[in-house]
């Protein structure tokens, strides 16, 4: 069980146990994550595609979606196929290190989310309160600048989860409750004091998932005093539908992040938690390509100029 630094109670592996109590019906609930991780696969690869070959959707908004789905494919790579092992071969193990770099990847790839719905946000709000400013401010470098930095500072404040992780003895075994790598679910499983852990946790919450909802919050608040001071109806309407699909997004996103954290340590069954916390991971990955695709115009016509094309190539 314990690696060659034993003297610091390092285990050479966890054993990731699934759902606790529903151990029988792992084959019935991998069905729709199976399905679900398919949808976000295709559907988010296929929104890449779509965007970086359409050159009507060569537009900031449509960057920030394409560099939203390449978050959401990247973060459900890192959790699914694992997952689905554990469910359909029973095979639990992951190497220590490996369980860090995927707790790494998962938490920085779910607030580089955050951070690129904020962008996107903000984009919304420059494109409606300054719209002949638009193309001036919101440029292609100014895009790749903010999401660059959006990614780096996710890098930046989830690295020291890995070291605080690492640093603690693991002497009540290896055995983690969960079906991926989640920071307090591993630092749960130590006999030593996480309390550094769950502090560092709660800043990093604030930092990104707080700032960040303030963010949105505020440009939507700006936004709306402008979209009502409109004096077209139909002006309002347009201005106002740019938005619904940003909006479902941020609800897919936000909604099952505020069960989790709000009821976790109340009287909820464990395994509800975890189910949720797998929800968590994989909503907005396959509703984000569908809410996107039948609510914008530009792309239910790139997606029917991309099939007819394949349709008449094959004729």
């Amino acid at each position: 069980m314990y690696g060659a630094n034993s003297s610091n109670l390092t285990p050479g592996f966890f054993i990731l146990n699934g759902v606790p109590v529903l151990e029988a019906a792992h084959i019935w609930i991998s069905l729709p994550f199976f399905f679900m991780y398919i949808i976000a696969a295709v559907g988010n690869c296929g929104l890449i595609h779509l965007i970086s070959h359409e050159e009507a959707l060569h537009r900031p908004m449509y960057y920030l979606l394409a560099l939203l789905s390449f978050t959401d494919v990247t973060l459900c790579t890192t959790t699914v196929p694992n997952m689905l092992c554990i469910f359909w071969f029973n095979r639990k193990e992951i190497d220590f290190n490996a369980c860090l770099a995927q707790m790494f990847f998962v938490h920085t790839f779910t607030a580089t989310e955050s951070g690129v719905l904020m962008l996107m946000a903000l984009d919304r709000y420059v494109a409606i309160c300054y719209p002949l400013c638009y193309p001036t401010i919101l440029t292609n470098p100014v895009i790749a600048k903010a999401g660059l930095a959006t990614f780096l500072r996710s890098v930046m404040l989830i690295i020291p989860f890995t070291f605080l992780t690492k640093r603690l003895p693991y002497c009540h075994g290896n055995i983690i409750p969960h079906t991926y790598c989640d920071h307090m679910s591993v630092a749960k499983v130590s006999c030593g004091d996480v309390k550094v852990n769950a502090i560092y946790g709660l800043m990093v919450a604030l930092l990104i998932g707080v700032f960040d909802i303030c963010c949105i919050s505020v440009s939507y608040t700006m936004l709306l005093k402008t979209v009502v001071s409109l004096s077209s109806s139909d002006a309002r309407h347009k201005a106002f539908s740019t938005c619904t699909s940003h909006i479902c997004a941020i609800v897919i996103m936000y909604l099952p992040a505020f069960f989790t954290h709000s009821f976790r340590g109340k009287n909820i069954p464990h395994h509800i938690h975890i189910i949720v916390a797998n929800l968590y991971l994989l909503l907005p990955p396959t509703m984000n390509p569908i809410v996107y695709g039948v609510k914008t115009k530009q792309i239910r016509e790139g997606v029917i100029k991309f099939l007819l094309g394949d349709m008449s190539g094959i004729n």
